[in-house]
């Protein structure tokens, strides 16, 4: 009974903070903030500025833009243009690689418990699992999946903190559920995200849900984009009975509090390991190489 009225609660919630919907294809791919958890996380250094002598310590930002043209170099054969702006900038990039590595948690993706069989494809992610002749799938994307409550902080001037008492980035991305039994048409699909504010328990209560349901719908089997003539059932309005028994059928087949936590720290994983990469690539591409 109390389980029910923690989601009763959680879907006035909801309900409060709601915001309308947009066209969309799947998995959605809005950023949304909640609390680390367990997940696996790192401290925030996404301007390295922060972190040498001249950065907000001495109250110093390198500016994007110049007033002062600098001449460019001999061209290195690659038919690129090369400058002492392109040469800071690569510098800049091979500092910034550097201490991204040194603050990388994974390695290699952390392993999902429960039988998830992980899948990639760029930026996207997909689970899937077998379970009792029913075909469980989640899709999720870690583009945008980083609040920007982090940089807004920055932005903001606040005052310099050591490196332990930085804010750590944690990817909280929307995903996608999709559950296919044999021989059906249509596949029953959740969407799903992380709340902003998570609600909170006191010690000795039962845990409340750390992700919500936004909207549930009937969609072809494996069609990559949501029919928008399939009829939408959005949560915010919804019988909180109805809401809760939809909360179990998704518990039932794994998908539970353990499986969001684990969840975030995998996203977490792929958006650090596709960031550095992009750092690379972005060096490469400057240096010409």
């Amino acid at each position: 009974m109390l389980k029910s009225v923690v989601r009763a609660v959680g879907a006035a919630v909801r309900l409060s903070s709601a915001a309308p919907s947009a066209a969309r294809a799947l998995p959605l791919s809005y950023p949304a903030l909640r609390s680390s958890g367990s997940a696996t996380i790192r401290p925030f250094t996404r301007s390295l500025w922060m972190l040498n002598n001249n950065g907000a310590s001495s109250g110093y930002r390198p500016k994007l833009l110049s007033s002062k043209v600098l001449n460019p170099s001999v061209s290195c054969g690659c038919g690129g243009l090369h400058t002492e702006g392109d040469k800071a900038f690569g510098e800049f990039l091979s500092d910034e690689i550097k201490e991204e590595k040194k603050i990388q948690k994974n390695k290699s993706l952390p392993k999902m418990s429960g039988g998830w069989e992980l899948e990639m494809n760029g930026t996207e992610a997909k689970l899937t699992k077998q379970l009792s002749g029913e075909k469980i799938t989640v899709t999720f994307n870690v583009n945008n999946s980083i609040p920007p409550n982090f940089e807004e902080e920055v932005e903001q001037g606040q005052q310099q903190k050591s490196p332990e008492d930085e804010p750590e980035i944690v990817s909280s991305p929307n995903f996608v559920i999709e559950v296919t039994k044999q021989g059906a048409k249509h596949s029953l699909v959740f969407d799903c995200h992380f709340p902003e504010d998570e609600m909170s328990h006191g010690e000795g209560e039962e845990e409340s849900d750390i992700f919500a349901i936004r909207e549930v719908s009937f969609q072809p089997e494996g069609d990559s984009d949501w029919k928008e003539t399939s009829y939408t059932l959005n949560t915010d309005s919804l019988d909180w009975a109805l809401y809760d028994h939809m909360m179990d059928f998704l518990a039932d087949r794994g998908v539970d509090n353990t499986f969001a936590d684990e969840l975030t720290e995998l996203s977490t994983a792929i958006e650090h390991k596709e960031y550095i990469k992009f750092l690379e690539d972005l060096q490469g591409f400057v240096n010409c190489k």
